[in-house]
């Protein structure tokens, strides 16, 4: 034990433990949240969704880069730097359309969400299998070249969804047999895939 700011019998464990608990509870009473996003990404925009909800009456503040690319993910550096002067406060209506689509989304629970011109929407599980198809040929094509041309070709203005779950959408076209594999479908650089022979 030792004597620490006046206090007896406390353990410099403890002291620290009770330091880091009051400057959490300043940095949540003092600090205010800042939530970057683009309305024309949907991860992005579904986190901004789910977030508003999860916060409920908390203030924040939002930057919204959708002017500026349609994803905060991909704008370099030195241009994140010159949204930092659009930071502003989130106004209650936002804050309850947020949270209202976001309920109204989870509601619905669909494999994906997508964005559209009326904002983020649920989709069904084969929503991308066309636009994968359309991408494949009765020629051999990696996979890596699919799902990229398909991202490539449909992705403008929106950034609807990541190579990983289009990747998932080719093994279940595998399974299905809509396309054909030469290898393991989850190998997306190595394997080829094509359409089956009519």
């Amino acid at each position: 034990m030792i004597e620490l700011a006046g206090l007896r019998g406390v353990t410099l464990r403890q002291a620290a433990a009770g330091a880091l608990r009051a400057e959490r509870a300043r940095l949540a009473a003092d600090d205010r949240l800042v939530l970057w996003f683009a309305r024309h990404s949907a991860s992005e925009l579904a986190f901004f969704l789910a977030l508003a909800e999860k916060l409920g009456e908390r203030p924040y503040d939002i930057v919204d880069a959708t002017t500026t690319a349609p994803a905060v993910a991909i704008i370099p550096p030195d241009r994140l730097m010159t949204l930092f002067d659009s930071k502003r406060s989130v106004t209650g209506a936002e804050r309850s359309e947020a949270c209202q689509r976001w309920r109204t989304l989870r509601t619905e629970n669909a494999p994906f969400r997508i964005v559209t011109p009326a904002g983020l929407a649920s989709a069904p599980i084969d929503y991308f299998d066309p636009l994968l198809l359309k991408e494949a040929s009765m020629e051999w094509r990696r996979i890596a070249y699919v799902v990229g041309s398909m991202m490539g070709h449909n992705m403008e203005p929106y950034q609807q969804v990541g190579d990983i779950m289009l990747l998932g959408r080719i093994v279940a076209l595998v399974e299905q047999g809509k396309l054909l594999a030469d290898g393991d479908p989850w190998d997306m650089r190595g394997t080829r895939v094509r359409l089956p022979v009519p």
